[in-house]
């Protein structure tokens, strides 16, 4: 077996010789550099010893002792390290070098591209340039990942990150390990893959899996429209020209919610005597 077919793996090879800046590895036929910065300890020849093999920048085959919970034959949470627009996102698998999912393989919109700092479920592939990238978790593998939900599961509060997005939606898996579905309805922007995001569940299907909003609970959205209109006011002065009776469209314009979330937004501020209307202005009560 080439040396090659370990690239991605985990294997055991024996201190073939020692060298000034690390040591030569064989599995019997071929050699392998273990770079001193690549060894968490000191090595003496003949000795066997576990290593992950990689291809380094140059393409050649590399080892290291630090050995990753992800590899061609497992899979597992990795943090998005780096973001390059013409090649893809650096992802960290636990070694010195950051490997690649590569911008074929991610969404076509960039504004849903992974950041820095968000988590992805992979595992690792080897092309036949020998070249180690990182491939995205399959819906199957979600699902044996996934635990499954019951009726006492619905409306809670839940936080997860997206493993899968497209127009129609995204596809979350929460903390709990409940695998969902967020419809573009239920989301104000689309989450990038890889986001964490927290909704809370709003339906469990029969074989387990949740459907998921991200939209705020009626009482928070209320809140956040009104404290929304307030600021406009003050920002005014106290006054502005829109009311109850204002065009759909205009309050879509200045607010960015829709006239039914104003008309409620504002029929709270009144009742609650902090603003007032005239001639289809709204104005700051004096208090």
């Amino acid at each position: 077996m080439s040396i090659n077919e370990y690239i991605g793996r985990i294997v055991t090879l024996k201190v073939e010789r020692l060298a000034d800046f690390g040591y030569f590895l064989s599995d019997g036929t071929e050699d392998v550099l273990l770079h001193q910065n690549d060894a968490d300890k000191e090595l003496e020849e003949g000795q066997e010893v576990d290593v992950f093999l990689y291809t380094d920048s140059k393409g050649r085959v590399a080892a290291t002792t630090t050995i990753p919970s992800i590899t061609t034959e497992s899979y597992g949470w990795a943090v998005v390290g780096d973001v390059q627009a013409g090649l893809g996102v650096f992802v960290n698998i636990g070694i010195k070098k950051d490997m690649l999912l590569g911008k074929e393989d991610l969404p076509v919109h960039k504004s849903v591209w992974p950041q820095a700092g968000d988590l992805l479920y992979i595992t690792l592939r080897v092309n036949r340039n020998n070249r180690i990238y990182v491939k995205l978790a399959t819906d199957p593998v979600i699902e044996q990942l996934s635990v499954k939900a019951t009726r006492q599961d619905f409306n809670k509060n839940i936080h997860g990150h997206i493993y899968r997005t497209a127009k129609v939606g995204s596809w979350i898996i929460t903390a709990e390990g409940f695998k969902g579905f967020i419809h573009e309805s239920q989301r104000g922007t689309e989450p990038r893959l890889g986001e964490r995001v927290e909704g809370r569940i709003i339906d469990v299907k029969e074989d387990g899996t949740i459907n998921v909003s991200l939209a705020p609970r009626k009482q928070e959205s209320l809140d956040e429209d009104s404290d929304k209109i307030l600021s406009y006011l003050k920002l005014r002065n106290g006054a502005m020209p829109y009311s109850d009776k204002s065009a759909p469209e205009d309050i879509q314009d200045r607010f960015q919610m829709s006239k039914a979330s104003f008309k409620r937004a504002l029929g709270r501020l009144m009742k609650e005597g902090k603003v007032y209307q005239e001639e289809n202005w709204t104005y700051i009560k004096e208090e």
